[in-house]
Formats: C-alpha cells, sequence, structure tokens
C-alpha cells in the first residue's frame, strides 16, 4: 500500500493490494498481482551532478517525467552550427557506431510513502533494464550496482523503507561512459520498473517454472516447480494451490499440496497436473494458459502469482531439423537490435508489439533477440502472435570489442546476470533457443571453449528444456589473422546447435564430415536469401536461417549502404551524416524496402515482385556493402531520365517472365532453377509498367507499376483507429504523398508540420532516411520517398485525438484516433 508524493506533497494513492480501482497497471507476464508499475512521476537530471557522487536531494526544478525513459535519443540543450536540431553531434560522442547520439551520466528520483498498510511486508522493486552500470540507492542506503544494461534486477527495500507515512527517496545514477556497444543502446531507465510488496511467506521473484514434459492433442503433462519463501523467524504450515485456467479462462486443472516453510527459508514445491485435449501452443494457434499459484496460510491467501504458459513440445535433430508440436518447422528468422527508431530504446508495450506484428506480416516465424535480452514486453508479445524466439544473453565475454562493453563485468557478473535471463523467460513459450553468445572474439581459445562450456552448463541446469547455441562466425579480427576454421571443431560439441553468422557455404561440407551437427544461419545477408533458403528446404540439419536484419535499427551506422562514387571503395562505413543501419528487410517506419520484397518471393509468399534501379550518375559506380541492397525501388516514376535506359528486375518462380511497357512487351527472360531473377533493360517514358509469370504459356499472376502524377494532398493513415489510454499504447500514424490518383509519389520529400489536438501527444516522429539528422521530437519531418511517420501516444482520460499534417502546396490531411479506458 502505497502514495506516490512529489516533491511539493501527495500526488496521489496507489494501493498494492489485487484489484484495488486505484491500482496501477499490473505486470502483464508471470509477475503477481501485488506487483504494480513504478513508472509514473520520477525526476530526472542529466549531466547535473560534477564527479557522480550522490546529491543533495534538492531535485524541484529537475526535469518531471515517466518511465521508460531513454535521454540519448533527445534532442541536445543547445543548437550547434552546421546541423539541424536533434540528438546528434559527431563532436562530443565517444562512439560513431552507437549512431552519433551522447551517453553520459543521468539521475532519477522518486519519492513516495508507504501507507500503514505496508506494515510487516515485504516491499521490493525490480528494473526491467537500465542502461547501463546502475546504482540504487533509497533514503540515502546504496542498495546496489547493475553494470549489464540488459538484464533485470531487483532490491528489497524493506530494511530501509521510512515508518508509514513519512517520505522515501528512491535515487538512480545511471552511467552510460565511453564506447560501450557496437550499436545504438540508449541511455537511462529505458524499460519498465516494478513495485511488489507481499507478506513474508510467498513465491519467490520468478519462482514459478512451467513445463509440458508431455504435449500432445489427446493430452499434456504439466508439471510446475514453484519457490517459496519464509522470511519470518518461525516455521509455517502453508498449503500450496495451483490452479489451471484455459485461454478462454475456464479452470481446467488443480494441485494442492500442504508444506512446512522452514523459518528464514527457501524451498522448491514440484506439482503435476494433467490436460485433456490442450489447445497447442503454436505459430499459428498462439493459445495461453494460465497456472494460478496461490500460499494459503490458515485458510487465508497470503500470495497469489499468475503465470502464463503455453502447451506445446519442441524437439530438434540432423535427421529432422526442429519439430513443433510433432512438426518440422523451417526457422524463416530475422536477427533485430533492441531499438524502436524515434522512441530509442524506450521498450513500451505497443512498440514492441508493433515490431512482432510486422515480423509476422512479411512473412518472418522466428525472431533472434542479438545480442542482448529483449524486454519482457517483447516477450509478451511473441507469446501472443506466435512468433518463435532466440533469446541471446550476451555479446562478449572476457575479452572485449570496445574499451568499456560488458567485458568489463563478465566474470564477476555472468552467472547472476544468465540466471536472471532464465529465470526470467525459461515460461514464455516463444523462446525455443538460448543463445550463450555472438561472434566471440576468444570463442575457440582454450579460454573460450572453458567459458563456453560452463555457460551451456549453467544454461541446461536452469532450464533443460531448450537447447543451446552459439553464433559463430570466420575470424575477422585482426589478431586472429590465419586462424582455420577447422579451429571451431571443439567448440561445436558444447552446443546443441551451431550457430553459423554469413556462412553457408560450409554446411555441406561441414555435414558431410559432421552429420550429426545440428546447424542453424544465425546471421545472413539479405542478398544470399535464395541460396540459404534452399538449402533450409533441402536440409533438416540446417533449421533455418536469421537474416541481418529483419527491421532497420538505430546505430551501426551505414551497415547496409549503397551510394555512388568514382570509383569501387573498399569494405567499410561512411560515417556522418549516417545514423541507422540501413540493411533492414523492413525501414524504420516499419515500411517494406526492396529486400523485403525479394525475400516474399524466396520464401514463395510472393509469386513475382517488380524493382526498377534509379539512374545511376554519369561517370559514377554503385558502391554496395555486404549488408547492403542495389538502389532499385518499386516504381516507374523518373522523369530526370526520359529515354535513358533503366535496369528492371524482376523477382520471380516462374519459368519465364514477360515484361511490357504500355502495353508493347519489352521481351520475355527464363529463369533457371538457381536463380529467381530476370534482369531487363527499359529506355524509360512514362506509363504502366507491367511483369507477369507464364506457366505452361499461359500468363498468370502479374504486378504493375504506374507513373504517378505531381503531388496534390496528404493523407493520414492510422495502423488502429482505436487505442488504449495507457502510456504503454501507440497509434503509428503514415503520412504519405499523393497525386490526384491517390497514388504515392515516391520521389516527394517535402517538410510536414504536425498539429495536435486532443488527449494525446507526439511520441515521435521519423522517416527512413538514413542521412536525415532532424529531431525525432520536434513536430516537423521531411518526407522521404513520399513518406514519413508521427507516433501518437494517449495522454489523459481519453478520447478523440486528432493529428493534423501540413505542407506547403498540398491538401493538408488529419487522422482521428480515440483513445478507450480498457
Amino acid at each position: 500500500m502505497l502514495r506516490t508524493l512529489s516533491s511539493a506533497g501527495l500526488l496521489g494513492c496507489l494501493l498494492l493490494t489485487a484489484g484495488s480501482a486505484s491500482a496501477q497497471k499490473k505486470r502483464p507476464s508471470a509477475q503477481p498481482a501485488r506487483t504494480v508499475s513504478f513508472d509514473q512521476s520520477w525526476r530526472f537530471s542529466r549531466d547535473s551532478v560534477a564527479g557522480g557522487e550522490l546529491p543533495a536531494y534538492r531535485d524541484a526544478q529537475w526535469r518531471k517525467l515517466d518511465l521508460p525513459h531513454d535521454w540519448s535519443i533527445e534532442d541536445l540543450p543547445t543548437q550547434i552550427p552546421g546541423r539541424t536540431f536533434g540528438p546528434f553531434d559527431k563532436k562530443k560522442t565517444a562512439n560513431m557506431m552507437a549512431g552519433f547520439v551522447t551517453g553520459g551520466t543521468g539521475w532519477y528520483r522518486k519519492r513516495f510513502a508507504t501507507d500503514p498498510g505496508a506494515t510487516g511486508k515485504r516491499v521490493s522493486i525490480q528494473f526491467d533494464g537500465v542502461y547501463m552500470n546502475a546504482d540504487v540507492w533509497l533514503n540515502g542506503h546504496h542498495l546496489g550496482t547493475h553494470p549489464y544494461g540488459y538484464t533485470s534486477f531487483r532490491y528489497d527495500l524493506t530494511p530501509y523503507l521510512l515508518p508509514a507515512g513519512q517520505e522515501n527517496v528512491l535515487a538512480v545514477r545511471v552511467r552510460n561512459i565511453g564506447t560501450t556497444a557496437r550499436w545504438y543502446s540508449g541511455s537511462g531507465i529505458y524499460r519498465h520498473v516494478w513495485l511488489t510488496t507481499t507478506e513474508p511467506v510467498h513465491v519467490a521473484p520468478w519462482g514459478v517454472y512451467v513445463t509440458t514434459p508431455e504435449a500432445t492433442a489427446s493430452q499434456a503433462r504439466v508439471a510446475v516447480q514453484t519457490t517459496l519463501a519464509n522470511e519470518q523467524p518461525t516455521p509455517r504450515e502453508i498449503e500450496l494451490v495451483t490452479t489451471l485456467r484455459s485461454p478462454a479462462g475456464k479452470k481446467v486443472g488443480e494441485a494442492t499440496q500442504k508444506l512446512t516453510l522452514a523459518a528464514g527459508a527457501s524451498q522448491v514445491a514440484s506439482q503435476a497436473l494433467t490436460l485433456a485435449k490442450p489447445a497447442l501452443w503454436s505459430v499459428e494457434t498462439p493459445s495461453l494458459y494460465r497456472a494460478v499459484t496461490e500460499i494459503r496460510d490458515g485458510g487465508r491467501v497470503v500470495d497469489q502469482v499468475e503465470t502464463p504458459f503455453g502447451v506445446r513440445s519442441i524437439a530438434v535433430s540432423a535427421q529432422q531439423g526442429f519439430v513443433l508440436n510433432g512438426k518440422r518447422v523451417l526457422l524463416k528468422g530475422g536477427s533485430i537490435h533492441h531499438d524502436n527508431g524515434p522512441l530509442g530504446a524506450v521498450a513500451l508495450d505497443r512498440a514492441e508489439e508493433r515490431k512482432v506484428e510486422l515480423l509476422k506480416q512479411n512473412g518472418f516465424n522466428a525472431v533472434r533477440f542479438s545480442h542482448n535480452p529483449p524486454s519482457p514486453a517483447m516477450l509478451d508479445a511473441c507469446d501472443r502472435l506466435g512468433m518463435l524466439a532466440i533469446d541471446e544473453a550476451f555479446d562478449v565475454w572476457e575479452t572485449g570489442k570496445y574499451p568499456q562493453d560488458y567485458h568489463l563485468y563478465f566474470k564477476e557478473w555472468w552467472q547472476r546476470d544468465l540466471e536472471a535471463v532464465l529465470l526470467r523467460d525459461r515460461n514464455h513459450p516463444a523462446v525455443i533457443l538460448w543463445s550463450i553468445g555472438n561472434e566471440i572474439p576468444e570463442r575457440v581459445d582454450s579460454d573460450g571453449l572453458r567459458i563456453a562450456g560452463r555457460l551451456a552448463a549453467f544454461t541446461r541446469r536452469l532450464d533443460a528444456t531448450r537447447p543451446v547455441t552459439e553464433a559463430l562466425c570466420q575470424f575477422y579480427e585482426p589478431a586472429n589473422q590465419g586462424k582455420d576454421w577447422s579451429l571451431t571443431v571443439p567448440a561445436f560439441p558444447l552446443l546443441d546447435v551451431g550457430g553459423y553468422n554469413y556462412l553457408w557455404q560450409r554446411y555441406a561440407a561441414d555435414h558431410q564430415q559432421f552429420p550429426n551437427r545440428i546447424m542453424l544461419g544465425t546471421e545472413s545477408y539479405a542478398r544470399e536469401a535464395l541460396q540459404n533458403w534452399n538449402l533450409v528446404e533441402r536440409n533438416p540439419y540446417l533449421l533455418g536461417d536469421f537474416v541481418w536484419t529483419a527491421v532497420d535499427y538505430l546505430g551501426e551506422i551505414s551497415l547496409g549502404y549503397s551510394y555512388y562514387d568514382t570509383r569501387k571503395l573498399k569494405r567499410g562505413v561512411i560515417g556522418w551524416p549516417w545514423y541507422t543501419g540501413w540493411c533492414g528487410d523492413l525501414d524504420l517506419t516499419g515500411a517494406k524496402k526492396p529486400q523485403s520484397y525479394y525475400r516474399d518471393v524466396v520464401w514463395r509468399q510472393r509469386p513475382l515482385a517488380l524493382m526498377v534501379h534509379e539512374p545511376i550518375p554519369e561517370g559514377k559506380v554503385e558502391n554496395i556493402a555486404d549488408w547492403g541492397w542495389p538502389q532499385e525501388l518499386p516504381h516507374w516514376t523518373w522523369p530526370a531520365a526520359t529515354g535513358k535506359p533503366l535496369q528492371v528486375r524482376v523477382f520471380s518462380r516462374a519459368p519465364l517472365v514477360r515484361l511490357s511497357l504500355n502495353g508493347r512487351v519489352i521481351g520475355e527472360k527464363q529463369l533457371a532453377d538457381t536463380t529467381i531473377t530476370a534482369v531487363f533493360e527499359v529506355p524509360y517514358q512514362p506509363g504502366t509498367l507491367r511483369a507477369v509469370n507464364v506457366v505452361g504459356g499461359k500468363e498468370t499472376d502479374a504486378v504493375e507499376l504506374k507513373t504517378t502524377g505531381p503531388a496534390t494532398h496528404l493523407r493520414l493513415t492510422a495502423d488502429r483507429p482505436t487505442i488504449t489510454t495507457s502510456r504503454d499504447d501507440l497509434a503509428y500514424v503514415t503520412v504519405e504523398v499523393l497525386d490526384a490518383n491517390d497514388q504515392v509519389v515516391p520521389n516527394a520529400e517535402v517538410p510536414v508540420k504536425f498539429s495536435l489536438q486532443g488527449g494525446g501527444e507526439l511520441a515521435g516522429v521519423i522517416s527512413a532516411n538514413p542521412t536525415d539528422l532532424a529531431s525525432f521530437q520536434q513536430p516537423t519531418r521531411k518526407t522521404f520517398r513520399g513518406r514519413c511517420q508521427a507516433i501518437v501516444r494517449p495522454l489523459g482520460p481519453g478520447g478523440t485525438i486528432t493529428l493534423q499534417a501540413t505542407a506547403e502546396g498540398l491538401a493538408a490531411g488529419q487522422v482521428v484516433v480515440t483513445a478507450k479506458k480498457k
């Protein structure tokens, strides 16, 4: 029972008892009703304290905000000549690959008071993720330090809480200093914070572990292990009751067990239940059950925890591949980083959910969280929507990749951090593989083999129901030049599944030498999608392929560049003003890029696709990175190229494709089994470009590109017309520049201004342009290829939110989003 105070006084009452009308949001996954959000009404100051010492509690002038929060994505406080206002600064940042944003030190404070009802109870706080080096104090008492920026951690507040009614001060210092990551990490308390109040006898944190040792359409065995804690000085006689509820909420099973809990000790209880004709969790039908755990003491329920879980079986073998519920599933995978574009690292629930939705809409059935554990909200979304997941723990072990990265803490912290990942995430049916590392520098050295063995054994001890993998790559580091791939032989037996990064050429030879080795393409180039997928379809020992990357992201700047120069250049990065990787199948707004259309045909999800390469400037050649894609687009509007030949590519699995322009056949191309790409050269003239599949002499599927007219108006489209009033919800609004026929004008780059009325605010604005360094927070954005995007966040009690967009010379557009209480 808690009420939250500002520095000026009482803001409101936050009851921690389950079912309270005034309670804040409950934890959505594997957390009890006695856990509530602690995200609201914090104070924040960036780089405000010299030397990093705990400052005096004078925070009235500090900025007030709600969590999650990422200060690296926010506008810098001063205008720098020569660049637009935003978070980017190439002079101050220590890490170009983070996207030219800055870290530093940030302070957070929250003031609160407990009510008398909390007396005698245990109060703890959980942080889902803080980047990085988080120090936490309560009323001046240092609770601890947590270096790793991606694992959840908690502290017991009970010993240092002031008596009921008195104001407590919780302070958090976050230090993201130096070069700490190879990608955009964000800075701050960027995931949710939760407060839990329990009786002294309670379920331990992450203390419920549900498995389904048998899972068939006719019957399932459900095993539940519950860790119980007694923080009283005397033993307690308790009753443990576990109830299973179906996806529809119906009671479908119950187990009861009487136990004696020793004083000041914890104990693990095991229960077994049976389900008849269960609804199996799968990619197509992600059915979720709930295990409701109750502790009863003297007939009174003293604790209750709800744990979502899925009834499903998984198995892997070189003979059968990846098997889900008895059926082989080919993993159509994508690796992703954790940021959410203009929101930065902020892990709002809807942003995480939308990313999974976009992946499913574009054919993916599996995602690899690279190279760190995801947010709980992301895994919740994977469970609900049916997305298989690889949960990856580390990008480095004892040898670093950057001077201030996690290798500085690995020896002391790896066990605690890996335990946090495994205990937190092992009830998620979406998780099918644990990954212990990615491209580890010492992966085949004696130290690396020792570490890998320890990590794998520790993982299997806490969860033996999923295979263990690690992503291995060729030896690129200068210190390892001359090493041969054969040196990796001792590394693979430590793993259940061998992860291969960009090594599809090794699959056949390695399989011949090690026929029982199970392989997985943990990273691959988009341009090699066909080669990789052909091998997946033909070889069960290869579980699937994960492209780098499925969705574009901040940082790792220009990794997927494609640009023109007078000569071919060596591999590398371009630098300023790039700020994104630009290698995703989907861009920062979630729209398809050319490689996504290509992948659709590779995966047999689209019969054909049509792309046109933009005119290459005279005297220039195109430089394309390994992760890049040619500068081709699905449109036929090239006014500056009239009469000039343009390269046209058709992606198809038909034996023959036919191309025509304005009804006149340009040509036909046969496609061999080794390719799905037909290349044509077409002199540009306005009109309709049409590609068609020809099968058995008959035209079948077709796709057309039509020349657009001048831009006339804007169109705004929300991804959902109705959202909730939760601050975790969002509406993504796409802005398009259209001609008189409502076609997107693909070469339109116009500044758009936004205005918003009603109960909402702009959470961010963005275009897909990888070199547009404008602010994500100001109400204006220039369109890129005819589009940009605004993200609306609800604010207040609900109602209509009207977003209007204007651009000079164009008719304005608007959209109305309604926010309703759940």
